[in-house]
């Protein structure tokens, strides 16, 4: 198995898939669909453009979607919900799709739909995905960060990191054995500075910084707590994300 890390989803190679592609939106769309999936909902489906969401979402019962949406950290207009994962309860989500676009997060799912397996993952839910790698132990994986409209996010790079870390503790295997790029020294190497301080790093981040301007000061708390929810998104057609 070799790791590959890709700080955004623009980094990616554009001639060639992995075999299993991991995308990361930790603030906060990764956080958001594995706690809507914890929470019950039937699946979540991404959509990088708005139209498009409204389009096929009118083609489901009313009482069976919710839309959520994203744009600059704010909640779309006229949408039932944003991109908090503290609103996706079981009394809100259970046996409901959720038609999601984000400013990041889904344009990163877009970019690997087509590769033949692809999961999600965020803090909350790292050791699930570092369980099902350690299970398949797939030839090559992509850790791939959503960013911030095609740029560093440096929450997204920690998580990939804990996810190499977590691989290299448990599988008795050295960092080398697995490195397939660089950014996957500097992502674990990163990781390790932060892992016992990972709110801090959130809020001097951009995106944290972003989100701390709108009042989301919970949020923050809530996606950097680690391990939190054994749940792992898998993509089950392109887009559509269900609990494995």
């Amino acid at each position: 198995m070799k790791l590959y890390l890709y700080h955004t989803p623009e980094e990616t190679p554009s001639d060639s898939l992995p075999d299993c592609a991991v995308v990361i939106d930790v603030l906060r769309a990764t956080t958001t669909i594995a706690t809507a999936l914890n929470a019950g909902a039937e699946a979540v489906q991404a959509f990088s453009d708005i139209d498009t969401l409204m389009a096929k979402s009118a083609a489901w019962v009313a009482e069976k979607r919710l839309r959520a949406g994203e744009r600059g950290g704010k909640t779309v207009e006229g949408f039932d919900l944003g991109n908090s994962p503290l609103n996706c309860t079981s009394e809100v989500v259970t046996d409901k799709r959720l038609f999601l676009t984000t400013t990041n997060g889904t344009r990163a799912l877009q970019r690997v739909e087509k590769a033949p397996v692809v999961i999600t993952a965020a803090q909350i839910n790292r050791q699930a995905a570092v369980n099902y790698l350690l299970a398949k132990k797939p030839e090559t994986v992509w850790i791939v960060g959503s960013g911030w409209q095609g740029t560093y996010s440096i929450e997204d790079t920690a998580c990939g990191g804990a996810i190499v870390d977590s691989i290299v503790q448990q599988d008795n295997i050295s960092l080398s054995e697995i490195t397939g790029n660089d950014e996957v020294v500097g992502a674990f190497s990163l990781y390790k500075q932060w892992e016992n301080n990972l709110l801090v790093m959130f809020e001097h981040s951009s995106h944290g910084k972003r989100l701390l301007g709108l009042n989301c000061q919970d949020d923050l708390k809530y996606c950097a707590e680690t391990d939190i929810m054994d749940i792992l998104p898998i993509q089950k057609e392109p887009g559509v994300l269900v609990k494995l």
